[in-house]
């Protein structure tokens, strides 16, 4: 069970960023999905040459063998000491990311740079000896994208942490991959702006990453997730070159939109060394509800009526009867214990106890037994804190969970949550459900014990199921999260084979000789 994305729990274990001299343009070097399943109908076997497990035993594309001695001196040569890491015991401590089961291998080398010079030697000198790179921030993902391939180059961002820019006219960052995302956070809020995009590890994952995975938040429904803020990027080339993409200007349709194809690229196609981010003003402070729901379709119904009213909600999130009862029983938060589904809103307009009344109506019109809407920021924010700790009250609940992120359309989430349960019923496993619910994006949490061989394989099963009736729904199998190495042959299923193909091209044109986080994605 070595590729399974699960997470182990506290119980167990005024510019751009400055480049050197432009160098030239970047020029072009010169299985088919399986078919949709019936629903009920049993889930086929994974094809294993799609499998994460066989993704990872072939590295880049041919090239000749590497020394290991000459790889380090020829890293140690472009770089400070203290920024390459060669002890076998050191590096293997930077093989995975938060997906702590998935395959991973082990890293020749680590290098921690500090300019993007620094970076550039690393991947002139990768693709002198054809060896392959593993780009990493702060390795908080959820999918294994950035875990180690056995003889890579590690290249960890986590140094590169300045924030290089922060322009109120304009209402731009620029800053370094490194940044911390709550930092950035609080470093523009004292200029009076606001940068959107929160995931729930933002005290802890970086800009880099946020925009390797498109990354989401709790925010997502009124301000979009990373995509909608990253203006321009610098990126180096597997080949060592620097190109810069985007732009600074509120507009800009020049060409082909480079950044948005990096931005979500998960390390594949280059090295994200700098970024200009759009800002917005600072709204309000944001006020919330709890509405408890007797089943989680209803819950999915007042989703749906809050949207097609026109409501502007900056949070919308659900939280169905196994999570809450987690949360309570590692926050001792109070929640009602009753509901099948807790519905969290929150407004961050000039008005918001008016808007709140306005979804608590629609929300007692679904069936809501009760609305309880927040007096004052305090509350709002002891509420939001419950959501905040959904993940970590379920990884109490036994000693591993994997962690789901389909997301379909509104209209059909109650279907998603109502299928997700049936499922959990059919394996007899634990699987809790929070969600943001506004984007129709849900997280199921398969809670199991890694060490029961029956119990793990039900869980993995589970999860390809959750999957599958994502896709049956018309959704996606990765909000914000990633495909990494787990989600590879479900990738295949949703993009189809012509999709597959020029996602393939796409990568071969950035990245030839297949060195940059090889075995991710396809």
């Amino acid at each position: 069970m070595d590729d399974l994305q699960v997470r182990p729990t506290a119980q167990s274990a005024a510019h751009h960023p400055a480049q050197p001299a432009a160098d030239p343009s970047v020029q072009p070097l010169s299985h088919p999905p399986a078919q949709p399943r019936e629903p009920g109908a049993p889930h086929p076997a994974p094809d294993p040459a799609n499998s994460p497990a066989h993704a990872l035993t072939h590295g880049p594309a041919d090239g000749p063998a590497y020394d290991l001695a000459d790889l380090h001196a020829r890293l140690a040569a472009g770089l400070p000491p203290e920024a390459l890491l060669t002890d076998p015991d050191v590096t293997a401590s930077y093989a995975t990311d938060m997906a702590s089961f998935c395959t991973a291998g082990r890293p020749a080398a680590v290098v921690l740079p500090r300019t993007v010079e620094q970076v550039r030697h690393v991947m002139r000198t990768a693709t002198a000896l054809r060896v392959p790179v593993v780009p990493q921030g702060a390795r908080t993902g959820l999918s294994g994208g950035a875990n180690a391939s056995d003889g890579c180059i590690v290249l960890s961002l986590i140094r590169m942490d300045r924030i290089l820019e922060i322009d109120t006219v304009d209402r731009i960052a620029v800053v370094e991959p490194g940044v911390v995302n709550a930092v950035l956070s609080r470093a523009v809020a004292e200029r009076g702006l606001y940068y959107p995009p929160d995931p729930s590890s933002w005290e802890q994952c970086t800009i880099g990453g946020n925009i390797g995975t498109a990354s989401g938040g709790l925010c997502c429904v009124k301000y979009g997730v990373t995509a909608e803020y990253v203006l321009g990027l610098d990126v180096v080339l597997a080949d060592g070159r620097l190109l810069r993409t985007g732009r600074r200007t509120a507009k800009g349709v020049a060409g082909y939109d480079l950044t948005r194809l990096f931005t979500g690229s998960e390390g594949t196609l280059g090295v994200v060394v700098g970024a200009v981010l759009a800002l917005r003003p600072a709204p309000p402070r944001q006020l919330a509800l709890a509405a408890e729901f007797p089943s989680a379709a209803a819950a999915c119904e007042a989703v749906c009526a809050v949207m097609e009213a026109g409501l502007t909600p900056s949070l919308l999130e659900l939280m169905d009867r196994t999570t809450v009862r987690a949360v309570n029983a590692l926050g001792r938060m109070g929640l009602p214990e009753t509901t099948e589904a807790l519905l969290l809103a929150a407004f961050d307009t000039p008005d918001p106890a008016a808007d709140l009344a306005a979804v608590g109506e629609l929300c007692t019109a679904a069936g809501a037994t009760a609305v309880v809407p927040a007096e004052d920021e305090a509350e709002s924010e002891l509420l939001l804190q419950a959501r905040r700790m959904s993940l970590t009250a379920l990884e109490a609940l036994r000693p591993a969970t994997m962690i789901d992120d389909v997301c379909v359309p509104r209209s059909r989430l109650g279907r998603m949550l109502d299928g997700t349960a049936a499922i959990a019923e059919r394996y007899g496993l634990t699987v809790g459900v929070c969600a943001h619910a506004g984007d129709g994006n849900t997280h199921p949490v398969v809670c199991f014990d890694p060490a029961d061989e029956d119990e793990a394989r039900r869980a993995r099963e589970s999860f390809d199921a959750i999957m599958a009736l994502g896709l049956e729904l018309g959704g996606t199998i990765t909000g914000e999260h990633g495909v990494g190495v787990l989600k590879k042959e479900w990738l295949a299923r949703e993009l189809g084979p012509v999709g597959l193909e020029m996602q393939r091209a796409v990568k071969h044109a950035f990245d030839p000789l297949g060195l940059l986080n090889p075995g991710k994605l396809f």
